[in-house]
């Protein structure tokens, strides 16, 4: 298949599957060998130096986690791309590959909670310099990166804020700085922004959420310069954070689909927030699909669709989150999103649940407010469920 002269739809459905041959399986295999034979002695080692193409142990590689690798790499059109067991192993075996006692780090207060629990406890301690900037102060951020930068870390559009950021302007100052700009899309997804393509180094996933879109496997993924990618492996051999190839499998069947429900998740969260606009219990929708959005210009110059969450505030903060969330009848109450059921939470449980409410206050997530991450259903039973949920208060 040529990359690049197909649409996401087909490459999220035959990147990095083979046409069937013969008898072959028209669907990736799932293989669970923790190790691999050679009858040969001199082709186990060329395997084993990466001399020629192979696999030799679990931890390392596994032929249906390189089927998963393979198309995350071309969906997001990196040079490479590795895996890890979960989207947090994903940042943190890139942030510590990359970084060492003495480095520096300029980051953003809106990064998801356990990201910022790496960039305010974990780093400092292993003797990492981090700044964490004003998310949408882009004169900040750079003013920050010129004194100094190793690793410019974003995230856009942030969870659950919504914020977001210019990543052109941006990775043109982290790359002018020496930095590696590393950006989490996991919200945003291939199919509706590709940072690559405006010149960051390295893009981070939690394949759990959108990718798999299913609720049912955790991954993550590290896609672009394959020098990079390469450090970030090596890390993660040794480290151990190895994805299982059951989860390889389950991400896979996911992503076959990828394109079709993001195109329906995108829909279905524009109207919702639309509709919340109007609705008196809400304090304030936080959507960059929405004009009036202090991110839309942004978002519309770098994003081909608006992603399929959002976030709202309710009045009576979080007894009015105590009422609302149990009222809702098509919505999971779950600490995750991306998947084909609509899913609600308050940060509180769910991304920024490592957080004090202190903290999530200075990070300016209010107690009062609900993450929405629209599913596949039929718009109309959302709003609907919304309505009555709301009438609850």
């Amino acid at each position: 298949m040529t990359e690049n002269a197909t649409g996401p739809g087909t490459r999220a459905v035959w990147a990095g599957e083979q046409r069937a041959t013969g008898g072959d399986a028209t669907q990736t295999p799932v293989v669970h060998s923790v190790s691999y034979g050679y009858a040969d002695v001199e082709q186990w080692m060329s395997v084993a130096r990466g001399e020629e193409s192979g696999h030799i142990y679990g931890r390392n590689t596994n032929p249906t986690v390189s089927v998963f690798e393979e198309k995350i790499r071309v969906l997001e059109d990196g040079e490479a791309a590795t895996s890890t067991s979960t989207g947090m192993a994903a940042i943190s075996n890139t942030l510590h590959a990359l970084l060492a006692p003495g480095k520096r780090v300029v980051s953003v207060k809106d990064t998801y909670g356990g990201t910022n629990r790496i960039f305010s406890q974990y780093l400092p301690q292993y003797g990492v310099d981090v700044s964490l900037c004003e998310t949408t102060d882009h004169d900040q951020i750079e003013s920050e990166v010129g004194r100094g930068c190793d690793i410019l870390y974003l995230e856009t559009p942030t969870n659950p804020t919504l914020k977001v950021l210019d990543l052109g302007r941006l990775t043109e100052a982290g790359q002018a700085a020496g930095a590696v700009v590393v950006v989490d899309n996991t919200v945003a997804t291939p199919i509706n922004q590709n940072p690559l393509a405006l010149g960051v180094d390295l893009v981070v996933h939690s394949a759990t959420k959108y990718l798999g879109g299913h609720a049912d496997a955790l991954g993550g993924a590290v896609v672009g310069r394959d020098d990079l990618v390469e450090r970030v492996y090596a890390y993660r051999e040794i480290n151990g954070a190895t994805l299982d190839p059951m989860a390889a499998y389950l991400l896979l069947r996911g992503m076959k689909t990828l394109h079709i429900r993001i195109e329906r998740q995108n829909a279905n969260a524009q109207a919702v927030a639309e509709h919340l606009l109007s609705k008196p219990e809400v304090t304030a929708v936080h959507y960059p699909g929405l004009p009036d959005h202090p991110g839309h210009e942004i978002a519309s110059s770098q994003m081909r669709g608006f992603g399929g969450m959002l976030s709202f505030g309710l009045r009576g903060e979080f007894d009015a989150v105590r009422k609302f969330i149990p009222a809702m009848k098509h919505a999971h109450a779950a600490a995750n999103l991306g998947a084909v059921e609509t899913i609600v939470a308050a940060p509180a449980t769910s991304s920024h649940v490592e957080c004090t409410a202190e903290e999530r206050a200075a990070l300016g997530i209010p107690e009062g407010l609900i993450r929405y991450s629209a599913g596949i259903e039929d718009i109309a039973d959302l709003i609907a469920d919304l309505d009555q949920a709301l009438d609850a208060l």
